[in-house]
């Protein structure tokens, strides 16, 4: 059976899409291009023989899931691959629409392409929410400094008995007033935006709660159990789950780690080793979310209220695990401080090895799921 399956290379733009098909007989037939349509895709597919004779793939890209979905609901079996795993000849300096989609068709037929995981709809929405929140926070972050540029300029410093943007520094920057009122508007205005961010980080977050009932039973368990950690709240938790779908996809925690672009790079050759930064390959936002949580290990091991609060309705062996990770990375932590290592490089390192806790937990959750949740 396995002889007689076309494999059909698609180059996805915005308007159009080219094909190319790679023939049982070894052959590979360019199709020519056609709009970016529905029924322009239907049509195409429908010359190509029956469905369970084809295989179609295209590269991950700003054009989302929708042409998979499509094909999906026409009973094409489809891949989404990852473009950065596409094999490329050295000498190759020629690139077309039509050249790409040959090539796809060809290397999909040898079996040298790497499909990406492709969430469900109501994962891809959480997850579009959680990435807003993300832009918002990013946006907050530059309005902040916005003000405290401004007020540097003009030789006003924050008192420094203030934590920056605690309730008591809000008070002190809503008393700060200047003599010219063209001064005075554009300091407004600098804190207006602030205060403009904030409230749409909270109705996104808000807006994230009240979406998680959407998720699987399985995901929303896995978001609680992932919260148990610290430094990783809710809405990280609901970070990790919406950007990974489920942890059984990776047989190893070696593996998570790689997927998040965690591990160093090495270019060895023969009995040369050579090891560097990390690879920052797979999924930024969960590498940027990690990292940030990594922070929380430099404090010393406790549970405080709020986190206890999370651990509350938890399994006692998710507790133990999230306890257990608080230890092992504080000390990690505070070893390769000693060492003399960078504050940046030390939250890297125990954000790779929370990881590792973050996998093991999400197997003592996706185990204990029925088996009809797992298989959703």
């Amino acid at each position: 059976m396995s002889q007689n399956l076309r494999f059909l290379g698609l180059d996805v733009h915005a308007a159009t899409i080219t094909a190319a098909v790679a023939e049982p007989d070894g052959s590979v037939r360019e199709l020519g291009t056609i709009p970016n349509r529905p029924e322009a895709v239907r049509k195409l597919l429908a010359k190509l023989g029956p469905p369970e004779r084809r295989r179609v793939c295209y590269e991950a890209g700003p054009t989302g899931y929708a042409l998979y979905w499509q094909l999906v609901r026409l009973g094409i079996h489809c891949d989404v691959v990852a473009p950065s795993l596409v094999p490329t000849k050295a000498g190759d300096r020629v690139k077309t629409d039509r050249r790409d989609a040959a090539k796809l068709a060809r290397c999909y037929r040898a079996g040298d392409l790497t499909p990406v995981w492709v969430p469900d709809a109501a994962t891809e929405a959480l997850r579009d929410l959680v990435r807003a929140r993300e832009v918002a926070k990013q946006d907050q972050l530059r309005a902040r400094h916005r003000v405290g540029k401004f007020l540097l300029r003009h030789g006003r410093q924050r008192p420094e008995d203030l934590r920056s943007w605690t309730l008591r520094h809000l008070r002190w920057l809503a008393q700060q007033r200047f003599d010219s009122p063209v001064l005075q508007a554009a300091y407004d205005e600098y804190r207006a935006e602030v205060e403009h961010v904030a409230a749409r980080v909270r109705r996104l977050e808000q807006a994230i709660e009240q979406a998680l009932p959407s998720l699987s039973a399985t995901q929303q368990a896995l978001v609680g159990a992932l919260a148990a950690l610290r430094g990783v709240q809710r809405v990280t938790a609901t970070t990790l789950v919406t950007e990974l779908g489920t942890l059984r996809r990776f047989a190893t925690a070696r593996q998570l780690m790689a997927y998040a672009g965690l591990v160093p790079r090495e270019h060895s050759s023969g009995g040369s080793v050579r090891r560097g930064a990390i690879t920052k390959t797979g999924n930024a936002h969960l590498r940027r979310v990690l990292v940030e949580a990594g922070w929380a290990y430099r404090h010393h091991p406790t549970t405080t209220g709020v986190l206890r609060q999370r651990q509350a309705d938890q399994p006692a062996a998710v507790v133990a695990v999230a306890a257990k990770a608080q230890h092992r990375l504080c000390k990690r932590y505070r070893t390769l401080v000693a060492k003399g290592k960078a504050p940046l490089y030390v939250a890297t390192l125990v954000a790779r090895e929370l990881l590792g806790f973050v996998w093991a937990i999400g197997q003592l959750v996706e185990l204990a799921a029925p088996e009809s949740a797992r298989a959703a």
